[in-house]
C-alpha cells in the first residue's frame, strides 16, 4: 500500500473461498492529479505497471471513473478519443488500452479492478463490450461514494470483506448500466409513450388489447412502437404482456381458492392444458404445483 495526500492505492489478497464466489476484488483506489503533474503519481507493481506513453494491458477487468478534468484514451478495439468529467472507462482482461489527462486540467479519478466466472459471464452476454468501453454516465455522487465504501472496507479486511466489496463492484456495474440504458433514452416522448403503453396494459391483464391497437391508441405506427419498446425494456410488448399474464396468474394461484379451470378462464387461456403448458413454460412447475409450494411456503412461516 502506498498513501499520499493525493493518492491511494492497495492490491488484495484473495482466499479459494474468495474464488467460489465468482467475483474477487483486486485492486481499489483513487489519485488526483493536478494540472501539469507527471501521471500516474506513483510506481504501482509490474503485472499493473502504467506508462502513457506505452499503453499495457491487464489480466482483469478494471472500472476507472473520471470525476474531474478532462484527457484521453485508446484501446485496441478504439481509436484515441478525448474524455471528460463524468465518463467510466471499463477496462478487459488481455485488451491492450492507454489512458491518462490533459496536463492542462488533470484529472481525478478512482479505480476498482476485478475478475472471476461471473463477470465474465455477463461479458460474454454483451452487457458491455470492448467496443464501447467509454461509458459517460455523469458524475455521480452515489458512485463516488461506492468506491469510498471499497477502500474503506478494503482497508480494514475483516472477514468476508471479498464477498462485501465485490457486491459493491456488481452495484457499480449495475447502476453504470443503468445510466448508460437511460441516457440512450433523453427523448421524454418515446419514454412517455412506452410507459403509457405499460399503463393500459397494466389495466388489462386479463383481457389485454393487441399491441397493435395499442400503438394505434397512442397514435403511434406499430413497426416503430414495437421496436422502441423493445429497445427500452428488452423484451416485445407481446412478451411484456405474457410477463404480466403470468404475475396475474401467480398472483391467483397464491392469493384465492380459485380452481385453476377457472384461472385459466379469466385469464382467457382457450382451455386449462393451454394455461398449465405455459405456466409450466415459464416456472418449471405446474400451476397446481406453484399453489402446493406456496401453501407449503406459508404454513412453514406460521409455524
Amino acid at each position: 500500500m502506498n498513501e499520499h495526500r493525493n493518492d491511494l492505492w492497495r492490491y488484495l489478497t484473495i482466499s479459494p473461498t474468495d474464488e467460489e464466489w465468482g467475483i474477487v476484488v483486486t485492486t481499489v483506489g483513487y489519485q488526483f492529479i493536478p494540472p501539469g503533474c507527471p501521471y500516474p503519481l506513483s510506481r504501482h507493481p509490474e503485472s499493473y505497471a502504467f506508462k502513457p506513453q506505452a499503453g499495457r494491458i491487464l489480466n482483469e477487468y478494471q472500472l476507472v471513473y473520471i470525476t474531474k478534468g478532462s484527457g484521453f484514451f485508446a484501446s485496441q478495439s478504439r481509436k484515441l478519443q478525448r474524455i471528460d468529467a463524468g465518463t467510466m472507462i471499463l477496462l478487459f482482461p488481455g485488451e491492450w488500452h492507454n489512458y491518462y489527462p490533459d496536463k492542462a486540467t488533470g484529472w481525478d479519478e478512482y479505480w476498482v479492478g476485478f475478475r472471476g466466472a461471473y463477470i465474465d459471464e455477463r461479458m460474454r452476454k454483451r452487457f458491455f463490450s470492448k467496443e464501447e468501453p467509454l461509458l459517460r454516465i455523469g458524475v455521480s455522487a452515489t458512485i463516488v461514494g461506492l468506491y469510498e465504501e471499497l477502500s474503506r472496507f478494503a482497508s480494514e479486511e475483516k472477514s468476508g470483506y471479498q464477498q462485501m466489496i465485490s457486491s459493491i463492484v456488481l452495484h457499480i456495474l449495475g447502476s453504470v448500466y443503468y445510466k448508460e440504458r437511460n441516457n440512450a433514452f433523453s427523448n421524454t416522448y418515446i419514454v412517455d409513450k412506452i410507459n403509457e403503453a405499460r399503463q393500459l396494459m397494466r389495466e388489462k391483464t386479463e383481457l389485454p388489447a393487441s399491441p397493435e391497437a395499442i400503438a394505434a391508441r397512442l397514435g403511434l405506427g406499430y413497426s416503430w412502437f414495437r421496436r422502441m419498446f423493445k429497445k427500452y425494456t428488452g423484451v416485445s410488448p407481446a412478451q411484456y404482456q405474457l410477463q404480466l399474464k403470468l404475475l396475474r396468474a401467480k398472483e391467483l394461484l397464491t392469493s384465492t381458492s380459485l380452481p385453476i379451470s377457472e384461472i385459466a378462464y379469466a385469464l382467457h387461456f382457450e382451455n386449462t392444458g393451454q394455461f398449465s403448458t405455459f405456466f409450466k413454460k415459464k416456472e418449471g412447475l405446474t400451476p397446481s404445483g406453484f399453489r402446493e409450494r406456496a401453501h407449503s411456503s406459508n404454513l412453514n412461516r406460521e409455524a
